[in-house]
């Protein structure tokens, strides 16, 4: 019989996860996170095909918590696991959770995502709920308080936050920097200027919130509108927040792009995140284009994983049409040990 493995460095984040899993899959974990050294940032079931978790690469776990290339010696996820594992996530009321499973997912205590996938329910061509779960992926959240600190003093001008957009590939960093940054300009880390920061977490990855309430620390001034719309939020919170930064997460829609223009005329700064390798690749969206065109960005952070997540590639001056001269620069190489991406 195998025993749950129990914490024996410094706690994880998968640790506090390990509470949503079936007891088999959670032991599972357990030894796979006391046995190596990578941290884990996803951990995926699909019914009938082997456990999965996403760390410094993508492995199969054995029931050991070793890890393999060879499916047949891996843990293979059973309804148990799988029913198990879902019934914890919703308290075991799954009607409770029927907003969740019209949108794909379930937000956890202290921040941590399930996407759910399966047998979709349709009418008149709208998706209703998941109706069978077959896959389950367990995003675990991280907070890095500090993280972004070294990137602050070039963020800000004239006693003002400069209108910010942090773009990357995936898994660069991109919402761990966000967040931290959200954080430290709503505390006033930064020459003891402290912004009232609106944030739009249409998915509920950045603040976290369970029960519209913030699990991760996005700072004591900043007012969350979780699980809403970002072009509608973002209008939101212009007209009832009074906030002097408005925060959301991966921008893409020429709407989303329209509201945030909304804000320049309101003198209310922007900070926000695309998906984009590149300057290059950030102007060939017509909508990021044509805000950035329009000066409503005056700096783009650049990042990238080369020399590991949250590497700073550059920090664009939109103003003077320049990359400003601070070098290229690690931002995980500020992490104490014990934490991690």
């Amino acid at each position: 019989m195998w025993q749950i493995a129990q914490p024996t460095k410094v706690p994880d984040p998968g640790y506090r996860a390990l509470e949503f899993l079936a007891p088999g899959i959670r032991q599972v974990v357990a030894g796979f996170i006391n046995g190596s050294r990578q941290r884990v940032q996803e951990i995926r079931l699909r019914l009938n095909r082997p456990l999965m978790v996403e760390a410094d690469g993508s492995w199969m776990l054995r029931p050991d918590g070793g890890v393999t290339v060879h499916a047949a010696r891996a843990w293979f996820v059973g309804e148990t696991d799988l029913m198990g594992t879902l019934e914890r996530m919703t308290a075991s009321s799954l009607y409770t959770m029927e907003e969740e499973l019209r949108r794909g997912f379930i937000t956890l205590p202290g921040g941590h995502r399930a996407g759910l996938a399966g047998e979709c329910l349709v009418r008149d061509g709208r998706l209703l709920r998941i109706k069978s779960v077959t896959s389950i992926n367990l995003r675990l959240a991280r907070e890095m308080p500090g993280i972004a600190r070294r990137l602050l003093p070039f963020l800000w001008s004239n006693g003002r936050f400069c209108r910010t957009l942090v773009i990357s590939p995936p898994k660069a960093g991109k919402t761990t920097v966000l967040r931290d940054l959200i954080r430290a300009i709503s505390n006033g880390e930064i020459a003891g200027h402290r912004c009232k920061v609106g944030l739009v977490d249409e998915r509920s990855e950045v603040a976290g919130c369970f029960h519209g309430v913030p699990q991760l620390d996005v700072g004591v001034q900043t007012d969350v509108l979780d699980g809403c719309p970002k072009a509608e939020g973002i209008l939101l919170l212009l007209r009832t927040m009074s906030p002097d930064v408005v925060a959301v997460d991966e921008l893409g829609s020429y709407e989303e792009a329209e509201a945030l223009r909304d804000l320049l005329h309101a003198g209310v700064s922007v900070l926000a995140t695309a998906h984009a390798d590149n300057l290059e690749d950030l102007r060939k969206r017509p909508s990021l284009f044509r805000l950035l065109a329009d000066g409503g960005i005056q700096r783009v952070v650049v990042l990238s994983r080369r020399l590991g997540p949250g590497t700073v590639e550059g920090i664009w001056d939109e103003t003077a049409g320049s990359f400003l001269p601070v070098g290229s620069f690690c931002l995980s190489s500020q992490i104490e040990p014990g934490n991690s991406w």
